[in-house]
């Protein structure tokens, strides 16, 4: 049986995460909207830490833009391109660490706290609530914390509607049509109700739960899709507008639950 470690290493040891954000439409969309709103919470000389930084696509910019930030990074492949990617910039700090255990900081340290990638990974309750826990007793009192996840939804719609339907089912759902989360599934999805549930008595207040990347990731291998630049810039602007909309969450793949700390 592979660890959780194992299972994300062997994953993360062949993808190109690096330009994951920049190399398509969907990544683009993803990154830009979860821009936007950091942009609406984090105000100068804010303290930022994110944790599964990957390799620091969003670390690098924030710290670019002047703002103190510590990013943590679990996979090796990742930390290492991490670490060349942080050097020279002084307000940056590359750690090499998991969500699930964040002892190396003190309570209420930073304004701004981004787990954006760890929650894609954790299959258990006990592992998940570590992550969500620790994230929030690292941010100060009325801090903003954002937590990416995936719609199971948007897991079907953007892998399984290739002659594979069956496995995908199979996969992601019981008979009866619950949702499933187990060790060797590397990314788990979440019914957005479900996921939103995890934080019932959490000391945080709900802000926001928005999609980040559409439908994009599910029609972007089509061969009749085209979208210019202006044209999607113009997309851009005008999904912001609805991304919160209840109605087309499912349909998204990644998603920011937008929270603040109350305690």
């Amino acid at each position: 049986m592979s660890t959780r470690m194992e299972i994300i290493s062997g994953f993360y040891d062949q993808a190109d995460e690096a330009t994951r954000l920049q190399r398509s439409r969907h990544g683009q969309l993803e990154y830009a909207v979860t821009m936007n709103y950091i942009h609406r919470y984090a105000h100068p000389g804010s303290r930022v830490l994110e944790v599964g930084a990957g390799t620091g696509r969003y670390s690098v910019a924030l710290a670019h833009e002047g703002f103190r930030v510590t990013a943590v990074e679990l996979v090796e492949s990742n930390f290492s391109i991490l670490q060349k990617n942080s050097i020279d910039i002084e307000n940056l700090r590359a750690i090499q660490g998991d969500a699930t255990d964040l002892s190396g900081f003190a309570d209420r340290t930073f304004d701004i706290t981004l787990v954006l990638g760890p929650l894609y990974h954790l299959y258990d309750p006990e592992d998940i609530h570590k992550a969500i826990d620790e994230a929030v007793r690292v941010t100060k009192k009325d801090g903003i914390i954002f937590f990416a996840f995936i719609s199971v939804f948007g897991i079907m719609y953007a892998n399984y509607l290739q002659g594979n339907w069956s496995l995908g089912q199979e996969e992601n759902f019981t008979k009866d049509h619950k949702v499933r989360h187990f060790k060797e599934q590397l990314f788990t999805g979440y019914d957005v109700t479900e996921f939103e549930k995890l934080f019932e008595g959490k000391p945080v207040q709900w802000l926001a739960t928005t999609g980040t990347d559409g439908i994009l990731e599910s029609i972007e291998d089509r061969s009749d899709f085209e979208i210019s630049d202006q044209d999607f810039q113009a997309f851009v602007e005008w999904y912001l507008a609805f991304s919160e909309k209840r109605e087309l969450l499912g349909n998204t793949n990644h998603l920011l639950y937008v929270c603040q700390k109350q305690g």
